[in-house]
């Protein structure tokens, strides 16, 4: 079972978080008085941490919709381990935000049960691999349920799951179990790649009528955007966030910056690179990501989970047979190896970076001088 101790100490949001300064302190549920949900007015536009921004989802839905709440391990007075709930109990309430035990399987058969309903729970597992205890509600029930009643009882009701590597932890602190989300039918999974896309996304996923996985990268919930508050996203669509006409990069959450970072590379070097971030894992979003390998004909498949039966094996698959006309050489990929999660020394070595990504490029077959 899981331990509430993060691996690394964390930061706590900045721009854009919910603590209400002036509210009356937690109380927990059947206790009175109830925390004030009122706040301070807040820019449309700022700049904030990704934890700072899915911070700002969470208390603007809480603050928009009274069957919102959010439960987890830690995410109530000490705000969760990478503080993305800090203040939203003093703010809504031990009724609105609280801790429970560390049992996942419970967290998630608990949000099943109040989804069924008519409230959006939005659920904390504390790190990836802690979520594995759970898998068995996700699967029969959290993706079923609505299959089951043939419509008549959907759940709305998010996970979210902080995955990846590269913030120096242990390898049940970094695994990157997405594919078993995207391989069970019933599911949305999401992983958003910056502050903004956090921010949208996590507001698309609670306000969804039916589940959400949202997968967050942990290494990303320092890294800081702007953010605007006003701007939406709509989920089972991919963006192309970079223009090019050589050669199309396809990622997501993590792996998005590695491919940007490339692209730029590469930009030196005369060629001019593509850059797709997925977003949605699934329903993958075929149309946009097969358009944009056609108007290249060459592709690159970046994520951080081991390659063998992934969501980028999956990936280079569906480009295979819906762009095999119009490619120039085959669809490579670059992942994290086969193995489990290296050690935090090693971890440099196993995650794709911006090396393996042009060197995958060179192997597209290209015409001399090009």
């Amino acid at each position: 079972m899981s331990t509430s101790t993060a691996t690394r100490p964390a930061a706590a949001p900045e721009e854009g978080t919910a603590r209400h300064e002036g509210g009356s302190a937690a109380t927990a549920p059947g206790d009175t008085p109830a925390a004030t949900t009122a706040a301070p007015a807040q820019p449309a536009a700022a700049t904030m941490t990704m934890a700072g921004a899915l911070n700002r989802a969470l208390a603007d839905a809480l603050a928009e919709d009274p069957s919102v709440l959010v439960f987890g391990e830690d995410v109530g007075a000490l705000g969760g381990v990478f503080r993305v709930t800090d203040g939203l109990t003093d703010r809504f309430g031990g009724e609105r935000c609280f801790d429970t035990p560390l049992a996942e399987s419970g967290i998630v058969g608990t949000a099943v049960g109040m989804a069924m309903n008519g409230m959006r729970p939005v659920v904390e597992m504390q790190f990836d691999a802690f979520a594995y205890p759970a898998f068995e509600q996700i699967a029969s029930h959290v993706a079923k349920m609505g299959n089951r009643t043939r419509g008549a009882v959907r759940l709305p009701m998010v996970i979210r799951i902080p995955y990846g590597g590269g913030i120096g932890g242990v390898e049940h602190h970094c695994d990157s179990s997405e594919a078993l989300y995207a391989h069970t039918p019933g599911l949305t999974v999401v992983s958003p790649s910056t502050p903004q896309e956090a921010y949208s996304l996590l507001r698309a996923a609670i306000a969804s009528p039916d589940p959400v996985v949202f997968m967050e990268p942990k290494k990303l919930y320092w890294a800081k955007g702007l953010v605007d508050t006003s701007v939406t996203a709509e989920l089972r669509r991919a963006r192309v966030v970079r223009d090019g006409a050589d050669v199309t990069l396809i990622a997501y959450g993590p792996s998005v910056g590695i491919a940007l970072a490339a692209a730029e590379a590469q930009a030196a070097e005369g060629r001019s690179v593509q850059v797709v971030d997925v977003r949605t894992l699934t329903p993958f979003d075929d149309e946009t990501v097969s358009a944009a390998v056609r108007s290249t004909g060459r592709a690159v498949v970046i994520a951080e989970a081991p390659g063998f039966a992934s969501v980028a094996s999956e990936i280079q698959a569906r480009v295979f047979e819906q762009c095999f006309e119009y490619l120039e050489a085959p669809v490579r990929r670059v992942t994290g190896f086969d193995t489990p999660f290296a050690p935090p020394k090693l971890e440099h070595w196993y995650l794709p970076d911006v090396d393996r990504v042009v060197d995958a490029i060179d192997t597209l077959h290209w015409e001399e001088g090009s």
